[in-house]
Parts: C-alpha cells; sequence; structure tokens
C-alpha cells in the first residue's frame, strides 16, 4: 500500500503564492500519472494539474501560467507552485497517483485564498 501525504495548504491573499508537497512512501512516481486536484464546496473533484513519468505535464486552462507542477525523484515528492492566487482557487486540494493496477489518493490539503 502507497501512501500520499499532501503538505502546504493555508491561507493566503489574492495574488499571493503556495507550495504543495505531496510525498509518496515508495518510489512510484517516476513510474506512474501524478496529478493534482481540487474540490471546493458543493463542487466536483477536478483536475488542475499531472506529471507524468516521463515529466511530460497538463493543466487545467483556469490555473495556465500561473501554476507549475513538478517532480523530484530523489525525495519521491511531486509539487504544486501555485502563484498569483485567486479567490475562486480556493478548495481542498488532493494528490493521486496512478498507473498498472494502482490508484492511490492523499488525504487532501485546505488551500484558502482571501483578503
Amino acid at each position: 500500500q502507497v501512501q500520499l501525504v499532501e503538505s502546504g495548504g493555508g491561507l493566503v491573499q489574492p495574488g499571493g503564492s503556495l507550495r504543495l508537497s505531496c510525498a509518496a512512501s515508495t518510489n512510484i512516481l517516476g513510474f506512474s500519472i501524478t496529478g493534482w486536484y481540487r474540490q471546493a464546496p458543493g463542487k466536483e473533484r477536478e483536475l488542475v494539474a499531472s506529471i507524468s513519468g516521463r515529466g511530460v505535464t497538463i493543466y487545467d486552462d483556469s490555473v495556465k501560467g500561473r501554476f507549475t507542477i513538478s517532480r523530484d525523484n530523489a525525495k519521491n515528492t511531486v509539487y504544486l507552485q501555485m502563484n498569483s492566487l485567486k479567490p475562486e482557487d480556493t478548495a481542498v486540494y488532493y494528490c493521486n497517483t496512478k498507473g498498472m493496477g494502482f490508484d492511490y489518493w492523499g488525504q487532501g490539503t485546505q488551500v484558502a485564498v482571501s483578503s
């Protein structure tokens, strides 16, 4: 069983930045597709950004140019750098990694953007 632990959430003012981390308990992130999802109250969970084992990245249009997903294989960690945050970015952010025969989720970390 792989455990994913997210961290880095918090309260930030509009225009501010946060960096989320997703640490895996095993060396799996380089062999899977890892994504950051978010779920705002009353809304469906949505994909924000993903990175493949080969490093190919995909972003939702709403975060392009503001968010950057990256991976540190030595630390078994995927990051989400979030800049120019907006109130509409407020949500619980979840890390997910999936591959052949597995699909794991973290517990989530709250991000709140408010003045």
